[in-house]
Order: structure tokens, then C-alpha cells, then sequence
């Protein structure tokens, strides 16, 4: 039996390489309390609107408000407990898991305990203000 022929498209005809992100860039955040966002890539760091990527860390206490966004947002705890709120009820999500909020759904942010939390949150398509829809 003869063996199947790959055929590999012609990528070298353009020069294409990896960017750098050298650095993320802080950007603001809501709530009641001062919240570390670092994004990485986004709107804001890399002017990119299909994806964003932040690094977040909040303290013991932080809440934000209600927001129902247009994005789909993937979140992964590296350490402490985000509690999420939803029009079902609530969820803990501790380090090592992760959870993932539809467009469209109800949802706020807070981390509970004193330890407060530090998160990955990957939003498609990318963060922006007008898009998150908070309570008001």
C-alpha cells in the first residue's frame, strides 16, 4: 500500500514571525477596591480586538459590579478563590480550576477570602468598556 502524499500550503512565500509583548500594560479597574490588572494582550497593549488576555490579582474583600458583556470570558485561579455570581445562585472557583461566563449572562466578580485571588482571564472577543455592559 502506497503511502498518502502531504501536501503543505506555501507559507514561506510570506515572512511571517512571532511578536514580542515585551511588557503587559495596567489598566484600570472597577470595584471597590484596587484591583491589579496586567493585560498582555487586548485592546488597550496590543490593539487587539478578536482576543484579550490579563493577568489579575485582587485582594480579601474586592468586589465589582454586575456586568452582562457581549464577550465570552475564560477564567483560570492560580491562587485563592473568585467567587462568581450568576442568575442561578454563585460558584466558588479555587486555584486550579477555571470557569467560563457566556455573552449575554449576568455575572460579578469577587474574591471572598482574606488571601484575596490571582487569575488569568482570556475574553473573546477582547475586553473593552463598551462591550462589558456593568450594573449601574
Amino acid at each position: 500500500m502506497a503511502s498518502p502524499i502531504l501536501v503543505r500550503p506555501a507559507f514561506d512565500k510570506v515572512k511571517v514571525v512571532p511578536t514580542l509583548i515585551p511588557a503587559p500594560t495596567r489598566v484600570e479597574a472597577a470595584g471597590n477596591q484596587i484591583k491589579l490588572i496586567d493585560e498582555y494582550v487586548g485592546r488597550v497593549n496590543s490593539a487587539t480586538s478578536q482576543l484579550s488576555i490579563a493577568h489579575m490579582r485582587s485582594p480579601g474583600g474586592w468586589q465589582e459590579p454586575g456586568q452582562s458583556p457581549e464577550f465570552e470570558e475564560f477564567t483560570i485561579v492560580l491562587r485563592g478563590t473568585l467567587r462568581v455570581e450568576h442568575a442561578g445562585g454563585e460558584m466558588n472557583v479555587h486555584a486550579g480550576q477555571a470557569v467560563v461566563t457566556h455573552p449575554g449572562e449576568w455575572v460579578r466578580y469577587s474574591t471572598p477570602e482574606p488571601e484575596g485571588a490571582e487569575y488569568v482571564a482570556v475574553c473573546l472577543p477582547a475586553f473593552s468598556i463598551q462591550s462589558v455592559h456593568r450594573d449601574a
